[in-house]
């Protein structure tokens, strides 16, 4: 039998299948899929000189370490076929099936690109790796076992290939192997990207590390024996090994400044264990023994990482008070810390999968969950791009519920962007957020590990200044859908309210106004296709109500809509007198709202500011007044202030936020100035006007521990 350069043969791969795919016809399927793929690269050969079968057998190999199934292990043999061998999809799902067809097509999509760490190209590598993933996840695991062979073979590529390779694996597809937890191949990926890239510090730590290797060696082993001894004097079963640093990570913990002998870890252990109580065991077995160092112990078991990972990390003072970091976990833990989300099919093949085995998957799927959310989303490929940079591949922090549902999100993310990704439903409710038991403002930046408690109200609804709050692109495409599917309804409910509202005034009844007959009237003369068109008309200022009921009554109608639409100066929610364009600005000092009595002042580099009439402040201002009024319908919500006293009540805050939600009030801080027998609030909050102000502040005097509420001016 003829071997490759390696000494590999297709007995080789079957050998090291078998060890979990223990089914006959399965073996088989892999077997006939290697004389498959033998058949089609006849002929062809490698840029190192093997023949090109070499390739596709070694990540198949590959794929083999991290427990791939059977299905996967077959396209990664035949991965180059279609790319290479003129092969069809069609005619591989006549041989081997649909599945095999579709994993190999998505391998053959990513394949295609000509990828580069440059922009464009760099949009286009992630596009083609979602057109992969929302296929099926394992064909990216074919792609790590493909890319990781070529890596090896890296050297017959001229050196500025090798450089672009090493980049491009070392910025995307070193992060995604680490977000799937397979360790295995995430490890050899980046060494093998810093060889390339840096070659001089790469041979200058392992020639540091091969210096150091017996003395490393001996006080590993000596520190095997010691805890071997204690774990058998307490009769527990354990599996124990010295665990090696990779070259990369010393390589970044150096670049951060410590130097190569001042590096905790680089005498280590693992121990495996039977039970996840037994880990708790040794661990305490190990501290009565050998003193922890405080601050470094980590429990991933209690809160594994969000990609499957569950293991003890303790360091501690071993043998002659030399550092060593311990890692303590079972040997299914140890599987998936190395195999990550790969090791499910592992499973699937020795048929054993348990619930809490598909559980446990469909968490360390949530990484590739959440790409494909940002796939439908509507954006560019700019957005796109920097969507996936920042949301999914950079450094992230693990925020709670207070059940303990732990959630990933991007640094810099707001309570607003927590509750999107609990639910859409959640996020367009949220009126407000706990975090560790204290009340937070909605632009709050939450911090690793915190709990927080969202609060919601059905009635309440997204601001659009979330917008501007918001950190991740789920958050905010979903607000923007929220807005794009409500606001043709909401301008329709105003319209159909300001109609109203005018008949009345005109002492007309609505249900006779609104007559089969004038109802024809008015789509035919506004151009309307129906009533709710009329009413979006007059919602959105299009035309007016006045306008729609002289229609009808027939007084001095205008021949054209366009000639009664609001004059420019209208546009905005404060009209100045005689003046069309000006900058207004709404003063700080006694924050005007609609429906207050207003003056403005002309100020000599900031346009005009407008105060309140009964503002203190006009007193000692020049006499450069101008007459300002408030525009019939303003659209904005405007800033406002309220001092609440209240006797002291656990749900205060809460019931606070409630009522701002119910009356389309938007809180922006709450400050406790006292906390003597009453407590006082100092409120900030967004209103549209005076009315609803009112409103709010007369529902609060009715809660029964509030003393007093009062507007106040700065």
């Amino acid at each position: 039998m003829t071997k490759d350069y390696t000494g590999y043969t297709i007995e080789s791969l079957i050998e090291k299948a078998s060890v979990y795919i223990q089914n006959k016809d399965n073996l088989n399927k892999i077997r006939k899929a290697y004389d498959y793929a033998k058949e089609k690269h006849q002929g062809q050969y490698r840029v190192s000189g093997e023949d090109y079968i070499y390739h596709p057998l070694c990540t198949a190999i590959i794929l083999t370490t991290v427990y791939a199934d059977t299905d996967t292990i077959c396209a990664g043999l035949l991965h180059d076929v279609i790319e290479d061998c003129d092969v069809t999809r069609s005619e591989l799902e006549e041989v081997f099936g649909s599945d095999i067809a579709k994993l190999v097509d998505g391998v053959s999509k990513i394949s295609k690109m000509h990828f580069s760490t440059e922009n464009e190209a760099l949009i286009e590598y992630y596009k083609k790796i979602i057109v992969g993933m929302s296929e099926d996840v394992r064909v990216i695991i074919i792609k790590l076992a493909d890319r990781l062979h070529n890596m090896r073979t890296l050297w017959a590529l001229p050196k500025e290939k090798q450089k672009t390779k090493a980049k491009e694996v070392l910025e995307i597809l070193a992060p995604i192997a680490h977000h799937l937890g397979i360790h295995k191949i995430k490890s050899e990926l980046e060494d093998l990207s810093l060889r390339y890239l840096k070659p001089d510090v790469f041979y200058d730590i392992a020639e540091k590390l091969n210096t150091t290797k017996i003395e490393r060696d001996n006080a590993v082993s000596e520190m095997i024996d010691e805890v071997s001894l204690i774990l058998k004097e307490h009769n527990i079963k354990f599996d124990i090994k010295g665990r090696s640093k990779s070259i990369y990570s010393i390589y970044k913990k150096m670049e951060k400044g410590k130097k190569f002998s001042e590096l905790y870890d680089l005498l280590a252990i693992r121990i495996l264990v039977d039970t996840e109580q037994e880990c708790y065991t040794a661990l305490g077995l190990i501290h009565a023994k050998f003193k922890p160092i405080p601050k470094r112990f980590k429990d991933y078991i209690a809160m594994p990482k969000v990609n499957g990972y569950q293991s003890l990390h303790t360091t501690i003072f071993g043998i002659d008070g030399q550092i060593f970091e311990v890692q303590i976990r079972t040997h299914k833990m140890d599987e998936i810390a190395e195999n990550g989300v790969a090791a499910h099919w592992a499973y699937k093949e020795k048929k054993n999968l348990s619930e809490k085995s598909q559980n446990s998957t469909e968490a360390k799927l949530q990484f590739f969950k959440s790409i494909m959310e940002l796939d439908v989303e509507k954006m560019s490929s700019e957005e796109f791009v920097n969507s996936v940079k920042d949301e999914i591949l950079n450094d992230n922090i693990y925020v709670f519920t207070p059940k303990g549902d732990i959630f990933e999100l991007p640094k810099g993310s707001t309570p607003i962007d927590f509750a999107y990704k609990i639910h859409t439903q959640v996020g367009d409710t949220m009126v407000g957020a706990i975090v560790n038991n204290n009340i937070v403002s909605l632009d709050y930046e939450l911090k690793n590990n915190d709990i927080v408690k969202v609060i919601t109200n059905r009635n309440s609804s997204p601001s659009k200044e979330w917008l501007s709050i918001v950190k991740t692109t789920q958050a905010r495409n979903k607000i923007k859908n929220y807005f794009t599917k409500s606001e043709k309804d909401i301008y329709i409910e105003r319209g159909k309210e300001q109609l109203e509202k005018e008949l009345r005034k005109k002492k007309l009844a609505f249900q006779e106004f609104l007559s089969e007959e004038n109802i024809d009237t008015i789509i035919k003369d506004t151009k309307c296709v129906d009533l709710d068109e009329v009413y979006l008309s007059i919602g959105n200022g299009k035309i007016s109500s006045t306008y729609v009921i002289n229609l009808i009554t027939k007084q001095d109608v205008p021949q054209e809509i366009k000639q009664i639409a609001a004059p420019k100066s209208q546009d905005t929610d404060i009209i100045v007198d005689g003046i069309d364009k000006i900058k207004v600005n709404i003063s700080n000092c006694c924050n005007p709202l609609p429906g207050d009595d207003i003056i403005g002042y002309i100020s000599k580099n900031n346009g005009i500011t407008v105060h309140r009439i009964s503002c203190p402040n006009l007193d000692r201002l020049e006499d450069r007044m101008i007459n300002v009024k408030w525009n019939e319908n303003p659209k904005s919500k405007y800033l406002s202030s309220i001092l609440i006293t209240a006797k002291k009540n656990d749900k205060a805050m809460l019931e606070i936020m409630q009522r701002a939600s119910t009356g389309n009030i938007s809180i922006d801080n709450i400050k406790t100035l006292s906390r003597t027998d009453n407590v006082i609030y100092e409120v900030d909050l967004w209103v549209n006007s005076l009315d609803r102000l009112n409103i709010f502040i007369r529902d609060l005097n009715a809660l029964d521990y509030i003393d007093s509420v009062e507007r106040i001016m700065r």
